[in-house]
């Protein structure tokens, strides 16, 4: 990948907190041509963005839990054939399942994967868990979850990617 130039990032930290705006509009707040930005935009989108998605508000479309979900896989996958055939049978199982918005490798708490994944409720939450189980169950040595309601008033700052906007 070629390196970033400062417009680059400048354009970057603006997409993440508002990906709607026009070329046009960003040329006007970073201080250069709209043709400029449209050329460093498709550089982006080709080598850094992953792509444009929106955020909803999650309790408006009838989702009432955020569940992290932790896993500790069995101490025998780590023979490298073993490893290779259980992590894609995960891998494959996650892809599969549409209100899984992030799962991979972590370190930590004595655990080795994590999911992240929103349920319309407890009931649907806990049918989700059984055919994690019944599916790649005989690979998992530990699970752990915290539910987070979507609903409730305990959510005091909202999942955004806008504030690392912030941080640059």
């Amino acid at each position: 990948m070629k390196e970033l130039r400062p417009l680059d990032y400048g354009l970057l930290w603006e997409l993440i907190k508002n990906s709607r705006r026009s070329d046009r509009e960003l040329a006007r707040v970073l201080g250069s041509s709209q043709p400029t930005v449209t050329r460093r935009r498709a550089f982006l989108e080709k080598e850094l963005i992953d792509g444009y998605t929106a955020i909803p508000k999650w309790e408006k479309l009838g989702y009432e839990i955020l569940a992290l979900t932790f896993v500790k896989t069995k101490t025998i996958l780590g023979l490298e054939e073993k490893y290779t055939a259980a992590h894609e049978k995960g891998r494959k199982w996650l892809m599969d399942q549409p209100n899984v918005i992030m799962g991979g490798g972590c370190r930590g708490m004595g655990m080795d994967g994590f999911f992240i994944s929103v349920h319309k409720s407890y009931t649907e939450f806990n049918e989700f868990m059984f055919q994690h189980k019944r599916k790649v169950g005989d690979q998992v040595e530990d699970v752990q979850t915290i539910l987070v309601n979507l609903a409730g008033k305990e959510i005091l700052k909202p999942l955004n990617l806008k504030y690392l906007a912030e941080t640059k």
